[in-house]
Order: C-alpha cells, then sequence, then structure tokens
C-alpha cells in the first residue's frame, strides 16, 4: 500500500493547489480569454465590457451633400414668388379695372348702375359692402351735384404686400371730366386687394393708400 503523507505534507500540497488556482484565475481575468469573465464583468459604474465596447464604437464616416448654390446671374426671381408672372399681370389688370371703374361716372344714370360696373369685378362678400366701405358713394354724389360725366383712369404703381391667396397693388386713380369745360381730378393713390376666387382674381378691398389695407386677413 502506498504510504499516506502526514498531516503536515497534506497542508502543504493543499496549500500550493489553492496558490496554482488563483494564479490561474489572475491569468485568464487579464489575458481576456473567453470564459474569463473581462467581456461580462461590469466596471464600477455597472456597465458590462460589451456595453464599454458599444460607448466607444465610432460611427460610419458620411459623405457630404451640399445643396446646389445658383450663381447671382442664373436665379429666377419669380420662381420664389407663390404667383407666377400672367398672374401677377392678371390680378393687376382686376385691380385696374375696378379703380378705374371707381373713376367712371354718369350722373344721369342710377347709382346701381354705377355699383354695378365695380360688383363685376368684387368678391361676393364685398360686393355687399361696397357703398359703405370703399367711398364710392361719396364720389357719385358729389360728381352727381356736378352734373358730370367722367372716365375714369388707373395705373398700378407697385405691389404692397401678397401671401399665397392675395395680392395688395397700389394704383394711382384719375376722374376725367368729358365736355368742354372738362378737367383731370386726381383721386389720389389707392391699395387694392384682389384675391383668387372660383379660379378668377376678385376685388377684396378697396381703401386709400395711406389708410392701409389689410389684404383679405
Amino acid at each position: 500500500m502506498p504510504k499516506s503523507l502526514s498531516e503536515g505534507q497534506q497542508r502543504l500540497v493543499f496549500g500550493a493547489l489553492v496558490v496554482a488556482l488563483v494564479a490561474c484565475g489572475i491569468y485568464l481575468s487579464v489575458a481576456g480569454i473567453p470564459g474569463g469573465g473581462s467581456d461580462s464583468a461590469t466596471d464600477p459604474n455597472g456597465s458590462t465590457g460589451a456595453e464599454r465596447g458599444q460607448d466607444t464604437d465610432q460611427p460610419a464616416a458620411v459623405a457630404p451633400s451640399p445643396i446646389p448654390a445658383t450663381a447671382a446671374e442664373d436665379m429666377r426671381v419669380l420662381d420664389w414668388f407663390p404667383f407666377t408672372e400672367d398672374e401677377f399681370k392678371a390680378a393687376a389688370a382686376t385691380a385696374q379695372g375696378f379703380a378705374e371703374a371707381y373713376g367712371t361716372i354718369d350722373y344721369s344714370e342710377s347709382p346701381e348702375a354705377y355699383f354695378q360696373s365695380m360688383e363685376e369685378l368684387a368678391t361676393e362678400e364685398y360686393a355687399q359692402t361696397l357703398a359703405q366701405s370703399s367711398g364710392a358713394g361719396a364720389h357719385w354724389q358729389e360728381m352727381r351735384e356736378q352734373e358730370a360725366v367722367a372716365e375714369g383712369r388707373a395705373n398700378v404703381e407697385s405691389v404692397r404686400s401678397f401671401d399665397d391667396r392675395s395680392i395688395v397693388f397700389v394704383l394711382t386713380v384719375q376722374s376725367i371730366t368729358e365736355g368742354e369745360g372738362g378737367a383731370t381730378e386726381d383721386l389720389g393713390e389707392y391699395s387694392v386687394t384682389v384675391m383668387e376666387d372660383g379660379g378668377e382674381w376678385r376685388v377684396f378691398d378697396f381703401q386709400p393708400a395711406d389708410a392701409g389695407n389689410l389684404g383679405d386677413r
């Protein structure tokens, strides 16, 4: 039979095994060998090794995509507006026609006939309040007292403002009296708001230019 180790020898062998196991565990942890626990171990902040690896990943590089820039000489200014050139012209023609109707008066006709020429170019809402809001009633009464027949003249001077539905023009308006003693009466500048209504341009407001004009709002 093999000779049994003494109690002292057994303690020495056990201690050597413990030291060997501890040394092996330290080596595996430092070397990061799978199973050594380096990937699953947590740091003092509580994140795992895998999570720390994700935090340090760099995003993939993305090539820049600059917007195209147009040279000044190639810029198309009308492309910046909500209306085409033809739409601006059509709106201006409506404003001009309305202002000319305002200055055109025949004292021998009824006031209804005078207002009708403007109502045909106005929105339905504005046509109902035209006599009260535009000063046209006072102008007709004045010309009637003078027994005057006058032709209206108007010219678009500028665009005051616009949005995606309406445009406000500033016009100079005249009323030229017919006859031997005829004269030109400058009625002043007016702001005329026109807006799209049923596929056509209609006058929404007509006021002296210095009184302001808020368009269709």
